[in-house]
């Protein structure tokens, strides 16, 4: 009963945010949870994807996404319980000049502590960054996303409001909504097992045409071997034209008391 419940729950938001999101790019394709970095801890990642089925031309002044290896290297410090700040650096690594440099973006996080015992985690996180085309489509962005979470029994459940905006001046596709979601299960103390949804309509003044849309899920494990490591890995496939058909994915983070 409690797993059909955990799986009428994930059907639900998946269909509702088929309605209304957009898809992450390929450097990081992460479910937030509304938790934040120690104060004074530091934690070290690695993002690795890798497509396995992508685009095989370039579209939108973006390289073809076929075979293509996003390594996505990221720092973030813990300042206080309730705010920490994150930086990132992107690159690409595929034949036909796909290899380089992809941009950087630091962001900001805002998180109210669990000594005000909320019944939901709630985090605030705010990004903006430096890209280059044509490993991303837009040279300037800025992103804010709302998450909430929220742990029952052995289940997890956390969604990511996210709304990106383009702030190139010869851009002006408005305001994107890229809400992402994850359920997982606690199959020990150590091993999760779960769902992540990732998808895209477009902007919120015109919505894509339904083949150009993007939604996708990953089957995703987590594995916390050890206190101050973090693992996570999974292999995703498009539901649409508009999104890479099969993306495997790996991240990898080390927590110092830094």
């Amino acid at each position: 009963m409690k797993l059909f419940y955990s799986l009428s729950l994930f059907v639900f938001f998946s269909i509702f945010a088929s309605n209304i999101v957009r898809a992450q790019d390929n450097y990081e394709i992460q479910v937030y949870s509304s938790e934040i970095v120690e104060k004074q801890h530091t934690m070290f990642e690695l993002h690795s994807n890798y497509t396995l089925n992508g685009t095989k031309e370039g579209q939108d002044n973006m390289f073809a996404s076929n075979h293509l290896v996003h390594e996505t290297i990221e720092i973030t410090h813990g300042f206080s319980r309730w705010f920490e700040i994150g930086t990132y650096l992107f690159t690409s690594i595929g034949s036909d000049g796909r290899t380089g440099f992809a941009g950087t973006h630091i962001r900001p996080r805002f998180v109210i502590p669990k000594e005000y015992n909320l019944p939901i985690g709630i985090s605030l996180s705010t990004e903006v960054g430096y890209q280059r085309i044509p490993f991303f489509g837009r040279h300037w962005l800025a992103e804010i996303r709302p998450i909430i979470d929220k742990k029952i029994d052995k289940y997890y459940f956390v969604i990511n409001a996210t709304v990106d905006l383009s702030l190139d001046k010869n851009q002006h596709d408005g305001l994107q909504f890229n809400p992402c979601f994850k359920t997982s299960y606690e199959v020990s103390k150590k091993v999760d097992l779960g769902i992540e949804y990732y998808g895209g309509l477009g902007a919120f003044k015109q919505f894509d045409p339904i083949q150009n849309q993007k939604h996708s899920i990953f089957g995703a494990i987590d594995w916390d071997f050890n206190p101050d490591w973090e693992f996570n890995a999974g292999i995703g496939y498009s539901l649409t034209s508009g999104t890479d058909k099969w993306i495997v994915k790996f991240i990898m983070g080390w927590r110092l008391p830094i």
